[in-house]
């Protein structure tokens, strides 16, 4: 009979996917050991998940402590071990990791759910790199060792927010490559689920909350006060820009950026992402921005992109064209409009700061954001409005105009299912176009849609079952609705239907 999953808690928001994969991990009844990673950037949730799935099945957590010593953490980690079993703190006298490591995974095979979680193991590894070697020694005495019917072995859960880190742990010629059965990354939540996590009843608010913090769950308890319905402006200079409050932008950023044990030259770093914040999209862009050869920015790049930092994005239709944008919304708010009047915040100024810097998060911070979302919201849920269904890559491009002398960016167009980026005479589904002005949206805006989607029929792509989309925060024209109900190849996409309302 196969054993019922562990019920999620009610307290755990969502990841409703992520809960039963853990847990489907951890009752696969298999008698030999078994390894899972977690990784994801801090305030995502992932220590959140894993205690509640610890506490649900009497496993043994344990956290790191980055500014902890090797022999201090390996006596607080032989205290949870003892402590686990039911012996008296500091009856345990173990001096090594292999010990500790062993005696633990020992400790927890005596339940029914015998599961060890590692919480920031990259804080372990600044001190005790033998860690991953050891535990490959383990993992494969422990396959060598189980006997078939002896219940479920030890289930082993590694976890950190050091995001290169916890992804080298698997990769190349790494001790632990090819032992787990688990990397699982946790992202944000999505933005529909963000608002009803945050609670905010008006979905422009819901938007705004989600352009400067994205849907990282770890910010609501410490930004939630006053409430962003309360009103936005007065919610994010009491947050954002109060240097008093841990969510802090420049507090917040510095910290994220010290998550990663390679990003060292801070203020190499802290001006590519604002290159990038200000719309240097390519390389070379950014190494102009910075007046540096494209060469010089290679590795920095490499590494925010390994951490989470920023994308890099191919355009759909042209090879060879990335499309690198930040993917943080609390670092590209500092790099935009707090760090450049650092001064002015910190001496008291918030609400000034943040009225002189409308323009800047108008055209920089919530149009590029609702652009984004408007392509999330294309990959999530317009397959139930598109004639075709499920839609293949969503992304950007732009087209050549030979005849105009020009280039048209489209912001979202998806492919068909199927169809694979660059590919020539693809067929595309929807081409759309997303603006965050104040303006209401028209047939021009239609008409500059019908002129793209006829360039790239003379280029030879499919557009015989292309939509023409149109997402607009401020509505649309009463004509473009009423050629709306009038043609099946036109969908129009306002804030409410952007939330599902």
């Amino acid at each position: 009979m196969e054993e019922s999953l562990p019920t999620k808690p009610d307290h755990v928001v969502d990841r409703d996917r992520e809960w039963d994969l853990l847990a489907e991990f951890l009752t696969d009844p298999d008698p030999a050991m078994r390894l899972g990673i977690v990784s994801g950037r801090r305030r995502h949730g992932k220590s959140y998940l894993l205690q509640a799935l610890s506490e649900q099945v009497g496993g043994l957590y344990v956290t790191a402590v980055r500014e902890e010593g090797r022999l201090p953490a390996i006596r607080r980690f032989s205290d949870a071990v003892a402590a686990h079993a039911g012996l008296r703190p500091g009856s345990l006298r173990l001096t090594d990791w292999r010990d500790v490591l062993s005696n633990a995974l020992d400790v927890t095979a005596r339940s029914s759910h015998p599961l060890l979680v590692i919480d920031e193991l990259p804080y372990l590894l600044q001190h005790s790199p033998e860690i991953p070697g050891l535990l490959q020694q383990l993992y494969d005495e422990r396959q060598r060792g189980a006997r078939p019917g002896a219940g479920s072995g030890p289930r082993l859960i590694l976890c950190g927010s050091a995001m290169s880190v916890m992804h080298e742990l698997l990769s190349g010629t790494k001790p632990l490559r090819g032992r787990a059965v688990v990397d699982l990354r946790l992202g944000a939540f999505g933005y529909r689920d963000s608002r009803a996590f945050w609670r905010i009843d008006d979905p422009l608010t819901a938007l705004k909350v989600h352009a400067v913090l994205g849907g990282a769950p770890g910010y609501r308890p410490v930004a939630a006060r006053p409430h962003p319905d309360d009103g936005f402006d007065a919610w994010l200079t009491r947050t954002l820009l109060d240097p008093g409050r841990a969510v802090y932008s420049r507090a917040e950023t510095e910290y994220l950026l010290r998550e990663d044990p390679r990003i060292t030259q801070h203020t190499l770093y802290y001006d590519i992402l604002t290159a990038i914040a200000q719309g240097a999209t390519t390389p070379s862009k950014i190494g102009a921005a910075l007046e540096r050869p494209r060469n010089a920015v290679a590795y920095p790049l490499g590494v925010l992109e390994s951490t989470g930092y920023i994308r890099r994005e191919q355009d759909i239709l042209r090879s060879r064209h990335p499309v690198i944008t930040l993917a943080d919304p609390v670092i590209r708010f500092n790099q935009l409009i707090t760090l450049p009047q650092a001064a002015a915040v910190e001496q008291g100024f918030a609400e000034q700061v943040w009225q002189q810097a409308a323009p800047t998060f108008n055209s920089k911070i919530l149009g590029p954001h609702f652009e984004d979302l408007a392509r999330d919201f294309t990959r999530r849920y317009a397959h139930t409005l598109l004639p075709g269904g499920l839609p293949g890559s969503v992304g950007t491009t732009e087209v050549a105009d030979q005849a105009g002398r020009t280039k048209h960016e489209v912001d979202v167009i998806a492919l068909a299912a199927g169809e694979r980026p660059q590919a020539l005479r693809a067929r595309i589904a929807l081409l759309g176009e997303a603006k965050a002005t104040a303006a209401r949206r028209g047939t021009g805006d239609l008409e500059r849609l019908e002129r793209i989607r006829a360039l790239l029929a003379d280029q030879g792509y499919d557009t015989a079952g292309t939509t023409l989309a149109l997402y607009s925060l401020h509505g649309f024209h009463p004509d473009l609705v009423d050629l709306a109900g009038r043609r099946d190849d036109l969908l129009l996409v306002d804030l409410l239907t952007l939330y599902g309302s």
